[in-house]
């Protein structure tokens, strides 16, 4: 897709890019202002390489009708092919600045900035034209483009201020394979790391040889031996003092378990109390939305958005007039003829009980010419949805 932008061997803008984007850029520009057959012929001509031709017709064309927006698009275009990008720019600029909601001129205007290695101002163009079409595809594509070319841009530039990172031309290399599919990032990691589980058997064969001299020593026989008179009386004393030392590291051992089997019992005991309940969460969630809808009614009247302020009350809230309507008017009335309005809530406190909810809060109001401070208490209803209102309001 980078073909449709940014070429990779040039900067120079290439005949074939702008001829891709002729029907594009056409396609949304649907006016009756001028023939379709006068657009085609001029789109032939450039197409067919005809780029002086095709200029001159065109601008015979808007001799005629000055203000057609297809035609000055194809004379941008025309000057395009003919290198004179800086006239083109200026075509497509005005066409910008007349016909704002076409995404086709950003585009273009993009490819002439990217070309000229102008990526940031591509960048800007690339994303009115997708503002102003979510569905423009090509400048969808054409902006990945140039996201890398900054990428790129930018590692080149850290690699120069600091070229003792050894990081970056890694870096570097695996942005650059966007444009040179030459380069394969993929290669296979070096061995060196194998001989690390060398020291592996040494402490294997550690354990292998104290055991068996343990299991060994705390043979019952002989210490049972001695008792009996029937053997030979020699062979019993002489035996005795080597079964003595046998006892002394087999005692060593029989610590080191029972400490290990004590560490680890307590810890699971905190982690069972930490986990809050579905009822807790369930609570904690309602005290936050009705925190939420009280903070969005200030603002909605701060900024005098009236749809907002009347939103955050139940549908059968009137104040104390005879009917909704009038309610809404009056507020109306004394919000919108404000120019300035601040409204800040602090100290709030909620109260739930089921459905219903009891705040109580301060309240700072400033507009023109008035200031003042003020204690109040909501009662808030839960709808259907989930959603919480203002049922009823009064001052303390």
């Amino acid at each position: 897709m980078l073909s449709k932008l940014l070429p990779v061997t040039r900067t120079k803008f290439r005949p074939t890019v702008l001829a891709s984007l002729l029907a594009l850029s056409l396609g949304l520009l649907s006016t009756g202002l001028v023939r379709a057959d006068d657009v085609s012929d001029v789109q032939a001509l450039l197409a067919a390489g005809k780029a002086a031709e095709g200029l001159k017709k065109v601008e015979h064309l808007l001799a005629a009708k000055p203000e057609d927006p297809r035609l000055r698009l194809q004379r941008g275009i025309a000057l395009s092919l003919l290198n004179r990008n800086s006239e083109a720019i200026g075509v497509f600029q005005k066409l910008i600045d007349s016909h704002p909601e076409l995404p086709g001129p950003y585009n273009n205007l993009a490819v002439l900035y990217g070309n000229q290695g102008e990526y940031e101002k591509a960048r800007q163009a690339l994303e009115l034209a997708i503002r102003t079409n979510p569905a423009y595809a090509t400048a969808f594509q054409n902006l990945g483009d140039v996201y890398a070319r900054l990428a790129g841009q930018a590692y080149k530039k850290a690699l120069a201020l600091d070229k003792s990172d050894g990081v970056l031309p890694l870096k570097l290399a695996v942005v650059q394979n966007i444009f040179e599919t030459s380069v394969d990032p993929r290669k296979p990691a070096t061995p060196a790391a194998s001989p690390a589980p060398t020291p592996a058997p040494s402490p294997a064969a550690a354990p292998v040889a104290a055991p068996p001299a343990t299991k060994a020593t705390p043979a019952p026989a002989p210490a049972t031996a001695p008792p009996t008179p029937a053997p030979a009386p020699v062979a019993t004393p002489a035996q005795a003092p080597v079964p003595a030392p046998a006892p002394k590291p087999a005692a060593a051992p029989a610590p080191a378990p029972t400490a290990v089997a004590a560490t680890p019992s307590p810890a699971p005991a905190p982690i069972a109390k930490a986990e809050p309940s579905k009822a807790e969460n369930s609570v904690a969630a309602d005290r936050q939305a009705v925190e939420n809808t009280l903070q969005a009614w200030a603002k909605a009247w701060s900024s005098r958005d009236m749809n907002g302020y009347y939103a955050a009350y139940v549908p059968e809230f009137k104040g104390k007039l005879p009917n909704r309507k009038a309610w809404e008017q009056e507020r109306r009335e004394r919000i919108t003829s404000k120019k300035n309005i601040k409204v800040k809530l602090s100290d709030i406190k909620v109260k739930l009980q089921g459905d219903k909810a009891t705040v109580s809060l301060r309240q700072d109001y400033s507009s023109d010419a008035l200031s003042v401070k003020s204690s109040k208490t909501f009662t808030m209803s839960k709808s259907r949805s989930g959603r919480w209102q203002i049922a009823d309001e009064t001052n303390r």
